[in-house]
Parts: C-alpha cells; structure tokens; sequence
C-alpha cells in the first residue's frame, strides 16, 4: 500500500487474537528443513521471529510496506521496507507466509501467482485473509461512508476484496500446487467500552482516517462507535465480535 497509516501499537492491541491465525496457518506447512523463509508484509516482525524458531536452520527474510511496523524488529530474521508487489526473491524460496495482508491488494490473485512460481519444487505458500468483509462491522462502516460521510469517503469501501476457499483451490492448483483450504470463524471476546471500534481503527478504518483532516477523524470515530455499538452490544463479560478469516496452504508438486 501506499500510504504508511499503520500505528503499530493501535494495532498490538489485540496482538493475541491477531497473531492465533498466524499460528495455526504455519501449523499446516509441513516443511521439514527449508533453508529460506519469507514472511510477506511481516507488519511488526514479532511473528516473523517465531519462524526462526519453527526453522532454526533458515534464513527468516521478513518484508513490510510500514516503516513505522518496521522501527524495531525483533533479532533473528533479516527485514527489509519494501512493497510486496515489487518483491523478487535472491533465489528459490522453500516457504512463503503472508497473513493477512492480501486482502489490501487488488491484484493479489496475480500475486500469489507469482509467489507460487518462486517457489522450489515442493515449497510451500501459506497465506490468511479476512473473511469478514459482509459483516456488521464493515457493513456498518460502508453505509456511513456512503450515507453521512460520502463527501469526503464515499469512494473508499471496498466491498468484498477476497476470494472464498474454492476459488484459491482453483487458482494455485492449476500452478501446480496440492493446496489445503478452509476457513473459521473465530468469535473473539473483547474487553472495554466501544471494543469493535478499538480493533477496527488498526485496520479496517485506517484509510478512512489516512484521509481526513485531523479535525474530522473524532467525529468520523464518534458516528463509527455509535453504529458499532448498535451492531454489536456489550454483555458482562465482554464484547463478542464474530471473526472469520480464510486460510489457504500449497505445496508446490510441480
């Protein structure tokens, strides 16, 4: 992308219910010993240190867009500020990991085309997108830009920017690629007063709020709160907020 909106630690605040799909997309890659890894749009880097772990023996090359989600990197990988768009690999790469970053590229399906072709024969792809786009949550946010805010935003949704699982089963398995699909709905329990809005101002609303002017963002923030508590009432014990993402792992056999 772009434009670097992206505060890392708006974003950490939810750094546990983020880094779980993480997690359990690596848990499908099967790769015994690959001697090198690249973790595409890395955000923080935090995540990309724990393939050093699962990967002691390889190299960890992590690649962000974000010099604000790059100012500290962990030790272990290599980092490096770049658009994954323009990424070409030094040579063949045995894993590829991207988690949730696809879904802010429109062109994302010639990209993965591409990543699968850097692959080494029986490397591995593993990517995680939202999946959420007809939710409340964005749903709600839309018709705000389209109705009261449509001056400033109305050009901004995006409407539903992600294929379903089958539709990357096709794609990368016409690659070459045996490919695993499938996706969860995870329902997080979020803590505090307007919870939603607190998750969402670290990713779904950073454009919105890249484009207004200082002085306007607290009333875009305060219209977004109202919709989204409506959408989503606090119980005692939290805020449940419904969440699922699409999780799609290719093993190059071709």
């Amino acid at each position: 992308m772009a434009a670097d909106f992206w505060e890392p630690a708006v974003y950490n605040h939810f750094a546990a219910e983020r880094s779980r799909p993480f997690f359990e997309l690596v848990s499908r890659v099967r790769a015994e010993s690959p001697g090198y890894v690249a973790d595409l749009g890395c955000g923080t880097g935090e995540l990309t240190a724990t393939l050093c772990e699962r990967w002691p023996t390889a190299a960890v090359h992590g690649v962000d867009s974000s010099p604000a989600m790059l100012a500290a990197p962990p030790a272990g990988p290599s980092f490096e500020v770049a658009d994954v768009r323009d990424w070409r690999p030094p040579r063949p790469v045995d894993v590829i990991v991207s988690n949730a970053l696809l879904q802010w590229l429109p062109e994302h399906r010639e990209l993965l085309s591409r990543w699968a072709g850097h692959l080494t024969e029986g490397g591995w792809l593993a990517f995680q997108v939202p999946g959420n786009f007809a939710a409340p949550s964005h749903a709600a946010i839309r018709e705000l830009c389209r109705t009261t805010w449509r001056d400033e935003l109305g050009d901004l949704p995006r409407g539903t920017p992600v294929g379903d699982p089958a539709e990357y089963v096709g794609l990368l398995a016409g690659l070459g690629c045996a490919v695993d699909a499938w996706e969860t709905t995870y329902v997080h329990v979020l803590a505090g007063g307007d919870a939603v809005l607190g998750w969402i101002k670290g990713t779904a609303l950073r454009p919105m709020l890249d484009r207004l002017a200082p002085g306007r963002r607290e009333a875009f923030l305060g219209d977004c709160a109202r919709v989204l508590r409506e959408a989503y009432p606090q119980r005692p014990y939290g805020t449940p907020f419904p969440f699922r993402r699409i999780f799609v792992v290719a093993r190059r056999t071709e």
